[in-house]
């Protein structure tokens, strides 16, 4: 880094006053000096954004406080409905560590998320990164962090080449992340090199000539920021099929309930199987669920992508015959109308499924 650390801090904190952008999980611009954001805000909000845009999130935080506004609530609430408010932000282990958290907080730490590292650490969940949002952010407590925004601006700033995802070179920022904390602000400067990364230093086209610490940039001087840090090299994801048949009985559809662990656990879906060749048979059906149907008729197909792997879903329709037995038991099932749907936590694919059977 060339310059003083001093200068650095100085330069990066007064741009941010200026420019941070106001989120529902910061302190208000309007706050007084020193006013710090509330802990479970940052606890939340840190859940939401792993893997998440900032502009995704807002929404669904804003949802989710008011509803859950305290940890206590969070704690209390029924999973299925944390489900209910997660849904469609993905990764839904996020949301059954963060109730879990909830309930540790409420149980052992008097319903205070606590403010030292390895308190927070031992809490589902919560690695080194987001414990060092929430006691630096919320606590203002000397912890360096270090997302996927810092490690871009940290390696520009001091032209590191190397991979960051190599565990030496990981480590390494670790440390010039901690070395780099102000004694006062600490949240603040956090804050402000997470907004430099997202708004400013981008991985593609960084805006190098509106950038408040440019001076300090090393990679800038030697006009390499664009190639810094290097790429990830794209991987092959498998591909997974599936046949998702939707049986209708009137009005209704019939849903099943995922198993309690594993991908989408404790979701609902219509019912799904892994595809075999050609179509389901109205026997296949029967099988799964005891009921006689007509011949399934396929009426399109949805994919999904995962950071490891695509799902493509063949999607078939068939309608209960006069003589109805019970569903099957493999796992639970209830009939819902499309509607009622909304009341049962789904799967991204699954609420595109259903919007395929609610077209004329």
């Amino acid at each position: 880094m060339f310059g003083t650390a001093t200068d650095f801090r100085k330069s990066l904190l007064n741009w941010y006053d200026r420019s941070r952008r106001d989120l529902p999980w910061r302190v208000s611009p309007d706050a007084p000096p020193g006013a710090k954001p509330d802990p479970y805000h940052v606890l939340v909000s840190e859940a939401m954004l792993q893997q998440t845009q900032v502009a995704t999130v807002i929404p669904y935080f804003r949802r989710f406080i008011e509803r859950l506004p305290t940890l206590a609530h969070l704690a209390g609430a029924d999973e299925q409905d944390v489900l209910r408010l997660w849904q469609g932000l993905g990764y839904y282990s996020r949301a059954r560590n963060l109730q879990g958290t909830a309930k540790i907080v409420v149980e052992r730490f008097s319903g205070q998320l606590p403010r030292r590292l390895q308190d927070l650490i031992s809490l589902p969940g919560v690695g080194r990164y987001t414990a060092g949002a929430i006691a630096s952010l919320a606590f203002d407590e000397p912890a360096p962090i270090l997302d996927g925004n810092v490690v871009r601006v940290l390696c520009r700033i001091d032209k590191v080449e190397d991979d960051p995802r190599r565990p030496q070179v990981r480590e390494l920022l670790w440390r010039r992340a901690e070395e780099m904390l102000p004694k006062e602000r600490v949240g603040d400067f956090n804050s402000a090199l997470m907004e430099l990364g997202a708004t400013v230093c981008t991985a593609r086209s960084p805006k190098c000539m509106f950038c408040p610490v440019q001076r300090h940039c090393a990679a800038f001087a030697a006009g390499v920021q664009e190639r810094i840090p290097p790429p990830v090299k794209a991987k092959t994801r498998p591909v997974e099929k599936r046949w998702t048949i939707c049986v209708r009985r009137g009005e209704e559809w019939l849903i099943e309930q995922r198993p309690a662990k594993g991908r989408w656990a404790g979701m609902w879906q219509f019912v799904s199987i892994v595809a075999g060749e050609g179509s389901p048979s109205a026997r296949d059906v029967k099988k799964l669920t005891g009921l006689r149907v007509s011949t399934p008729r396929r009426i399109g197909a949805v994919s999904h992508g995962l950071t490891h792997r695509q799902y493509e879903f063949e999607v078939f329709a068939c309608e209960v015959k006069p003589v109805v037995r019970a569903c099957g038991e493999v796992s639970p099932r209830r009939w819902v109308t499309l509607e009622g749907l909304s009341a049962h936590p789904s799967p991204r694919p699954h609420l595109k499924i259903a919007e395929l059977l609610a077209r004329p």
